[in-house]
């Protein structure tokens, strides 16, 4: 399917995926104001010719090039995920490659420090709270009601999920995940790739492509970096 409706290039954005985290994204979107969401892509063709939220869903990722044609330059990326990052990554990874700038989706409700620094393509959801000094990487998924504190450092390509509290100098690698409500204590370091559970209390560093869990979290696999994911 390709689009029909004429976009205006300077603020049309197209959305990869069309699922739930897709929704928030969208929402959040619209009350930050300033762009118009034309349309989202989705690999899935079940979902080609519905609608999110009203969003229509166009067809798959093949059609990125055919929006770029229209002069829509800029994209978000509405994949969230649990443990492997990597879907997320490879999508971001398919955006820039085609020349779409990856745009922030920062809810009003959000709460970020004016020393706070963030990198491109942000997705900081509603109750978050990002302080002092902390440092985000590409493509990072800050969930609803998260809290990364002071002077955290956060790599490219991470998940922190709903309601995880990273407490002061936490460093996390990219590509890693940290699940719902889990507790990271300060001055932790979580390795590249790494995998924490929901609900867990990390109280020590975890190494690199490490799924840890627990209340105080412990090792539960170890897995080779690179693990494939699917879109």
């Amino acid at each position: 399917m390709k689009p029909t409706k004429p976009v205006s290039p300077s603020k049309s954005v197209i959305g990869l995926g069309a699922g739930g985290h897709a929704k928030v994204v969208i929402e959040a979107l619209r009350l930050s104001g300033g762009h118009e969401i034309v349309g989202l892509l989705d690999p899935k063709p079940e979902l080609w010719n519905t609608d999110v939220l009203g969003v229509p869903v166009l067809g798959g990722d093949d059609l990125l090039a055919a929006m770029k044609a229209q002069g829509v330059d800029l994209a978000f990326i509405g994949l969230g995920g649990v443990g492997y990052t990597g879907p997320r990554r490879k999508l971001y990874q398919l955006a820039t490659d085609q020349g779409f700038q990856i745009i922030p989706a920062i809810h009003p409700q959000a709460v970020l420090s004016p020393s706070a620094q963030l990198g491109e393509g942000p997705t900081v959801l509603a109750g978050a709270v990002i302080n002092a000094e902390a440092t985000l990487g590409d493509n990072v998924i800050i969930n609803t009601g998260a809290i990364v504190e002071h002077d955290c450092v956060i790599g490219s390509h991470v998940h922190i999920a709903t309601g995880a509290v990273l407490a002061a100098s936490v460093t996390v690698g990219d590509g890693a995940h940290i699940g719902a409500g889990s507790t990271i204590r300060q001055g932790i370091s979580i390795g590249e790739g790494a995998v924490v559970g929901a609900g867990a209390a990390v109280v020590k560093d975890v190494a690199p492509h490490t799924m840890v869990a627990g209340v105080p979290a412990k090792i539960m696999e170890r897995r080779e970096a690179g693990v494939p994911g699917s879109r």
